[in-house]
């Protein structure tokens, strides 16, 4: 009975790891690209990228698989469906700005993203409110990423700077 209970939060740390490790083959903040850009006052030092993200995705990991062990079937497999969407979004972002080396790039994942997120936030709620709750700070930073993707894109628009 418990192997059952841990199988959906097993299941969404594996995806939510597997989504952490595609994004992050992209790059990150540390690159000589995105070192070069010019960044706002407000940037957060390179650090504080995974330092938030660690348990931002620990959130969506534990979300997902609370969620996922209070729905059955079709409903189950929808929600299950948006999770996988969502992180497939949010891996699809890191490619989208460091992969294309384009801030524009990045505000347009970024949209999808906070788009995609707030979804998965009023889809989860219906199951397990909860579950909703703790993917709340994950939209805030979603929404604080889509901000800083648009004043980067504002202040290294031109094409010498996307390659």
């Amino acid at each position: 009975m418990k192997a059952r209970r841990a199988a959906p939060y097993a299941g969404a740390a594996l995806a939510v790891a597997a989504a952490a490790a595609v994004g992050a083959r992209a790059s990150g903040p540390a690159t000589s690209w995105y070192r070069s850009l010019d960044k706002p006052r407000w940037q957060p030092p390179s650090w504080v990228f995974p330092a938030v993200w660690t348990p931002l995705y620990a959130s969506i990991a534990w979300s997902a698989g609370h969620a996922l062990g209070r729905t059955r079937g079709r409903e189950r497999a929808a929600l299950a469906a948006a999770y996988g969407t969502n992180l497939a979004v949010n891996a699809g972002w890191t490619w989208l700005f460091f992969g294309l080396r384009s801030p524009v790039a990045g505000v347009a994942g970024s949209l999808l993203l906070d788009a995609d997120t707030l979804r998965l936030v009023r889809r989860t709620a219906r199951h397990d409110p909860a579950a909703a709750v703790a993917l709340v700070p994950y939209a805030g930073w979603c929404l604080f990423a889509t901000a800083l993707s648009g004043s980067l894109a504002r202040r290294n628009s031109g094409p010498s700077r996307t390659r």
